[in-house]
């Protein structure tokens, strides 16, 4: 059986699968997706520590693979410099972004809103026109509250498969993976962030959950910015 088709215990994989055991795991996931899918499958890269990590893991499959960037009008300089310099690298990265009017401050009031129109919308847009049927995230299980329900390969939108390759990945063992390979990361980390998003949502924390620092102040607090819960395919009814 496909280990893409595999009803695997996620928990169990966690604890019970080294490091070495986790690597191979995950680049299996991503060869056999891509042959299935082959150019239709594409690598969504936030910029963060774990999307750079399954970046590198997807060249490794091959070198072949495409990805895509959203970014916003309030990524940090230091986040936009760090994508200038991936793009240059690796110009079969499309990068998306909308700058239609929006409210000013809007991310205070109206988090979600501000998040389905500077980040899930453009999603939408790369999943279209890229023809993407099969996306790649950096998603892992041990990330926060939110990310515990996920599984390695899933259908949340008819006809587009997300692949969750390093899903039951530690933080740990992100970190060991990029400097093991020498993979280069968002300075941002060196200044203490463990989750980087925009500028104004985004803080430097202590809370034991990654995911803390985000949208502090809001409803949102540690929580999604909407990619991995909503609706992405053009044609499908908002939830």
């Amino acid at each position: 059986m496909s280990i893409l088709d595999n009803k695997d215990d996620l928990k169990t994989l966690v604890e019970l699968l080294n490091f070495k055991e986790k690597v191979e795991r995950s680049k299996q996931l991503i060869k056999q997706a891509y042959e299935r899918y082959g150019n239709s499958l594409v690598v969504a890269n936030s910029l963060g520590k774990d999307s750079v990590a399954v970046w590198d893991l997807a060249k490794k499959v091959n070198p072949k693979i495409r990805g895509f960037i959203v970014t916003t009008r309030y990524k940090p300089a230091e986040t936009v410099n760090f994508m200038n310099d991936v793009v240059s690298r690796y110009p079969e990265i499309k990068v998306y972004r909308n700058d239609s009017d929006i409210p000013e401050r809007i991310y205070e009031n109206e988090p979600d809103r501000c998040c389905d129109i500077l980040k899930v919308e453009p999603v939408k847009r790369a999943i279209e026109e890229m023809g993407v049927k099969c996306w790649v995230t950096g998603l892992r299980c041990t990330e926060g509250r939110t990310r515990t329900d996920f599984k390695e390969a899933e259908e949340r939108d008819k006809g587009l498969i997300k692949l969750n390759p390093i899903l039951i990945w530690k933080e740990r063992e992100v970190w060991q993976y990029l400097a093991l390979y020498k993979v280069p990361v968002n300075p941002l980390y060196a200044e203490g962030y463990r989750s980087l998003g925009c500028a104004p949502c985004t803080r430097i924390t202590n809370d034991d959950n990654e995911r803390a620092g985000r949208w502090i102040g809001t409803s949102k607090c540690g929580g999604e910015c909407g990619i991995h819960t909503r609706p992405l395919k053009k044609d499908a009814r908002s939830a």
